[in-house]
């Protein structure tokens, strides 16, 4: 294996990435095993999180401010927002932090750097399909009671 410089800013080596995949897998599991794995409630953080987030934006901007949301339930309207800006919130911050927070591992061997702020772009992945799953059981009720979720 010859390893060489970057040539530019756009030669981003997908094809290292995709032969260093099983890297990434561990990575994943590494970062989405361990964010919640020492707390009391562990994985149920995923939920409760925008839970809480909602009900807070529901009651301050909802009930106290009373700005309206275009016809749609105010808790449907906050969650949508909430699950959204923080899997963008989450990623920004965690990818910003990967290079110091891994030093480490850069400097004992060789593997695309690159690796490590993907597979924390996928890791926030799974969270955030977990979040939209629970999303998606808030829309269905509201249909189920008859309010317009359109």
């Amino acid at each position: 294996m010859i390893i060489s410089p970057q040539r530019n800013l756009l030669d981003l080596r997908l094809r290292e990435l995709w032969h260093a995949r099983d890297l990434i897998l561990l990575f994943v599991r590494r970062d989405f095993v361990a964010i919640y794995k020492q707390t009391i409630l562990g994985p149920l953080w995923y939920l409760i999180q925008p839970l809480l987030t909602t009900i807070v934006f529901t009651v301050v901007f909802g009930s106290i401010a009373k700005l309206p949301t275009g016809g749609l339930p105010p808790f449907l309207f906050y969650m949508s927002g909430t699950l959204i800006f923080a899997y963008f919130a989450s990623t920004l911050s965690k990818t910003s932090d990967t290079f110091v927070g891994n030093a480490n591992l850069f400097g004992k061997v060789y593997f695309p750097r690159l690796a490590v702020p993907v597979s924390i772009l996928i890791s926030n992945l799974i969270a955030f399909a977990i979040q939209f799953v629970f999303f998606l059981f808030f829309i269905g009720y509201s249909i189920f009671k008859g309010r317009n979720c359109t």
